[in-house]
């Protein structure tokens, strides 16, 4: 008998047409700031049917570029979400901004609008939602609140790109200024890199010059008209995502396959442990009414009973891969220093320590879930409470 196969927990759909691109780069000779960047930003914002785009060197920077464009600073505070990456923290924290962290929905695991309107305060300066685990943040009850507060929002679709809110509209599309991020792990990839979906064409010349250390537009000169970052994205990833985003339509069907694959192996956990309580397992919903998951993870919910930790150590012995998605941020020591602690989120406290993200990726197999699910059932009738001893 031999091995099976190691199963990764994620990574890219890359094909030929990618390496002809790169390739055409790498001979062209011009490796930054040429060609492949104005075809991939055009064919971004083709696909998703905006006026404009604009590449940035990751997710992080575009968020960092879309707070400085907003206007948020030293005093300001902004509204966002404790279950989310770091780095939705971090771009307030680089321009000494204050995130006010609210509970999130039980159900969406995103921004929970009632807790935003509580959160409202003298010092509030904007709202900045994620569309988490790729599913839709509720636009349309934030946007009302922004408005009637004077707020800007700033979208973190980081983790969404071709989802669909509870309006029938593309994330991104709304209006706002709206980051993506391609990272190998996501829906598409430039390697490392990022798209900034900008409000007009005023803002798009800022964000072009700020991620070329703040030079003049169309200037062969060294001449820098404002602070800048060096946040330019290489031709090489430029390649790449062209190559992502023309079959970026036939990469989101192939991860909506695997979700589904992943819906019907896990269906007999479902019915032996239930979907919530000590032993329950809870599985993410790919839909609700007009709103449609773009799926970056497969992430579940485990019991409150179980010991995660074990779980994981357990499936690892297995040859499956897994990882705690996501620890909540509030909790991390350079946020705790601002004043949060324990217990000030319970919605996201719990999702946090429930969490489990297990193998996905656009061209795993059926064959690959089915092993996931198989020992992940093995391990659930294994693995008890550490209370239990």
């Amino acid at each position: 008998m031999t091995e099976a196969e190691p199963i990764p927990l994620s990574g890219p759909e890359l094909s030929g047409r990618e390496e002809e691109l790169v390739l055409e780069a790498l001979r062209s000779g011009r490796l930054s700031m040429g060609p492949m960047q104005d075809r991939f930003e055009r064919g971004f914002a083709d696909w998703l049917g905006v006026t404009d785009a604009v590449a940035v060197s990751s997710g992080t920077s575009g968020l960092h570029l879309g707070v400085r464009s907003l206007g948020w600073r030293e005093g300001d505070e902004v509204i966002t979400s404790p279950f989310s990456f770091v780095a939705s923290a971090n771009c307030l924290l680089y321009e000494h901004v204050h995130p006010v962290f609210c509970d999130v929905d039980p159900f969406t695991l995103n921004l929970d609008p009632a807790a935003a309107a509580d959160a409202v305060g003298e010092r509030t300066a904007g709202i900045l939602p994620i569309h988490i685990l790729g599913w839709p943040a509720a636009m349309s009850e934030l946007e009302e609140l922004a408005s009637k507060h004077d707020l800007g929002i700033l979208e973190d679709a980081c983790e969404a790109i071709g989802a669909v809110d509870s309006d029938g509209r593309r994330v991104g599309t709304r209006g706002n200024p709206a980051i993506f991020g391609f990272y190998p792990n996501k829906q598409m990839t430039t390697g490392e890199g990022g798209m900034i979906v900008p409000r007009d064409a005023d803002e798009a010349a800022r964000f072009r010059s700020e991620r070329n250390q703040g030079r003049a537009a169309d200037s062969a000169a060294l001449e820098h008209e404002r602070l800048g970052y060096n946040y330019r994205l290489s031709e090489l990833g430029c390649a790449l995502g062209i190559g992502q985003i023309e079959r970026i339509d036939s990469l989101l069907r192939m991860r909506d396959s695997v979700a589904g694959a992943y819906r019907d192996r896990l269906a007999p956990l479902l019915a032996e442990h239930g979907s919530d309580g000590e032993k329950g397992l809870r599985i993410p919903e790919a839909e609700r009414g007009g709103e449609r998951r773009s799926w970056f993870v497969y992430v579940v919910q485990l019991g409150d009973g179980v010991d995660r930790e074990a779980v994981i150590e357990s499936l690892a012995a297995r040859g499956i891969p897994s990882k705690a998605y996501l620890p909540c941020l509030h909790l991390f020591p350079h946020l705790r220093e601002l004043g949060y602690r324990e217990g000030q989120f319970p919605v996201a406290e719990r999702a946090g320590a429930r969490s489990l993200g297990l193998p996905f990726f656009s061209a795993m197999s059926e064959g690959q879930v089915d092993r996931v699910c198989e020992q992940l059932g093995a391990v659930l009738a294994d693995v008890s409470s550490p209370s239990a001893g």
